[in-house]
């Protein structure tokens, strides 16, 4: 029962009313009060209004500012009145660089006209932007339940000392300090320097938090560190590796070229004294080694599916099947961890893109992710665990179930390119949408192949793969594929804000929780990219081994695009586009690359249900 259990109130014959306690203290000896649970949930009983709110400094066991001191992080709790009493309560964790708020450094350059450069950065030196706690995962709506929420500034951002790295070493065990500390085994202080320890704690922790915030509980969980009980990641990353690059190529997340793993730690490095940093995060920029492309140990520190072996806790994921920030293998690759290390699990994936599912499916949402807080915190007995795994919008507003995802029975389905060989030259400044707009006529800078129309309707469910022999001729590297649905259709163009709101029901206090609403846009399209994907061709063996290739000899080149779940309808066409410089995504090498693709010998495989 990990350290909890719960009762029967006395007396209350005929009321489902739960009560929960620590367990150290006997029985009989046990004065703590107790969260109220009624109908298999918490209750929202605690003032949000008269809650304690505190600023307390973490201590960590890392030195990453060289100072020769233990660096210290920012943590904001906010916690029921009543736990200065009594009261012992389980934890929300929200860890991020963002509190701080964010700098505005040079993208590296996207243009390449012999190896890629990085572009010249100084340190900060102006005024710090200013640090705001204001409510985070839903603070009003947990700590009138009986939760205490905690907002954690990572190393080197907002009030915390040390330096940003990206979600490396330091930064993970930084973070791991917090839950320490929840648990009894980490020291922090005030602002006087006294020592604070976390009295009402019940030592029961959960880390939650969207993109850089979702990727931080997931690194932490890969620590194993004993108090961590569940982790809510919302596009969270499994490995860095597959955010900034690709088989060996460097490729930044959709619209963001230029973007790389010390440029996030320079936008967050908010610390004041940020030059102390400049040291460390001058190690990421060669570290990281955005010349080669290669996968090595920078990227190894920060590939977490390797190590979540070591977690005993629970996942519940969810993603958006839209996302092209956090790109969609992002999230497959965590949720093939979790089930290959036999973790608990659950996964929400939405239409939209880089978005909270509170703006997707609102109510539901909250109702899922209390649900599931409750049972793994409080041990509230609840069918959490008896839904199916995978809860899938098929469509705006209309949701699916599966046990499993990629879809069980999900099938390959080869599409051959052709028998003969043909030719296509980059042309790095065209964009993908100009080069795939037009499937019915030749283009000098694509290869492009329609299949016929298809007599039902299909969903792609998993991670198509190419394979394809050609021989590159060029300064450019890139080998780039994209799968498009080519057909008439209402689609989903965007995903965002309304004019109506929306508010938080069953909540204590002043703060409403009443939240802006947010709605899909849609219209009639003639195509949509289903899914794309890049490779180094000097990485056509390993994404750690640079192998230089010969003009005009033919070499077998295989990678694979993005995982996808889509329906394909009736009557569409399946298009496949070979390209060189996807201009969204890659860098852009001078013009003029040659490919040949012998197409008798390239192909296609899509995985896809009925």
């Amino acid at each position: 029962m990990r350290g909890l259990r719960v009762l029967t109130a006395a007396g209350l014959v005929g009321l489902s009313v739960l009560t929960v306690v620590a367990t150290p203290a006997a029985a009989a000896e046990d004065r703590t009060q107790h969260v109220v649970v009624r109908d298999n949930e918490t209750k929202p009983v605690y003032d949000y209004a008269q809650a304690i709110r505190e600023q307390v400094f973490v201590e960590t066991p890392v030195d990453s500012d060289r100072d020769g001191k233990r660096d210290r992080l920012s943590v904001f709790v906010v916690r029921p009145k009543e736990t200065n009493g009594a009261l012992k309560v389980a934890s929300i964790v929200e860890p991020s660089p963002y509190y701080g708020g964010t700098l505005d450094p040079p993208y590296h350059p996207a243009e390449v006209t012999d190896v890629p450069r990085l572009a010249p950065w100084t340190p900060p030196t102006g005024a710090q932007p200013p640090v705001s706690y204001d409510r985070v995962y839903y603070d009003n709506y947990f700590v009138s339940r009986g939760y205490a929420v905690l907002s954690a500034s990572t190393l080197g951002t907002g009030d915390s000392e040390g330096c940003p790295t990206a979600v490396g070493p330091d930064e993970k065990a930084g973070m791991k300090a917090v839950v320490q500390w929840l648990t009894g085994k980490a020291r922090a202080f005030g602002k006087d320097g006294k020592e604070i320890r976390a009295s009402w704690s019940t030592g029961d922790v959960a880390m939650a938090g969207k993109s850089y915030d979702g990727t931080l509980p997931v690194a932490v969980a890969s620590t194993g560190v004993e108090g961590l009980r569940t982790i809510v990641s919302i596009s969270g990353i499994a490995s860095w590796y597959d955010y900034y690059r690709a088989n060996g190529a460097v490729v930044a997340p959709g619209g963001y070229v230029g973007e790389d793993a010390d440029l996030h730690a320079k936008v967050v490095l908010t610390r004041k004294n940020a030059a102390v940093c400049e040291a460390p995060i001058r190690e990421m920029e060669q570290r990281m080694d955005r010349v080669s492309g290669d996968y090595n140990d920078f990227w190894d520190e920060r590939n977490f599916a390797k190590d979540l072996g070591n977690y005993r806790g629970s996942v519940f994921q969810v993603a958006g099947i839209n996302d092209w920030n956090v790109k969609p293998k992002n999230f497959t690759d965590l949720w093939t961890a979790l089930g290959d290390n036999d973790i608990p699990r659950k996964l929400w994936l939405h239409q939209a893109g880089h978005d909270d599912p509170l703006y997707v499916a609102e109510q539901s949402w909250l109702d899922a992710v209390h649900k599931w807080f409750d049972h793994e915190l409080y041990h509230v007995r609840n069918d959490v665990f008896r839904e199916p795994k995978v809860h899938f919008e098929t469509a705006p507003g209309k949701w699916t179930d599966y046990r499993d995802w990629p879809e069980p029975g999900a099938r390959d389905l080869t599409l051959r390119l052709g028998t003969q060989r043909q030719s296509f030259v980059d042309d790095p400044q065209r964009t993908a949408d100009s080069l795939i707009s037009a499937p019915d006529k030749a283009d000098p800078n694509r290869l492009l192949y329609l299949s016929a129309p298809l007599p039902r309707d299909v969903r792609v469910s998993g991670t198509p793969q190419i394979s394809v022999r050609a021989s590159v001729d060029g300064k450019s590297p890139y080998l780039s594929a994209l799968l498009v649905d080519y057909g008439e259709d209402t689609r989903i163009t965007g995903f965002g804000p309304t004019k109506d709101s929306w508010c938080f029901g069953d909540t204590l206090g002043t703060d409403s929780g009443c939240r802006t609403r947010y709605a899909y846009s849609t219209a009639k399209t003639p195509y949509q990219v289903i899914s794309r994907g890049w490779l180094d061709v000097r990485n056509r063996h390993a994404a750690d081994e640079t192998e230089p290739i010969q003009a005009g000899r033919n070499y077998r080149f295989d990678w694979e695009l993005q995982p996808r779940q889509y329906q394909l309808k009736a009557g569409h066409r399946i298009g496949v586009v070979l390209l060189v410089t996807d201009r969204d995504y890659t860098l852009h090498y001078p013009a003029g690359t040659k490919v040949s693709v012998a197409l008798d010998d390239s192909s296609v495989r899509i995985p896809v249900v009925g």
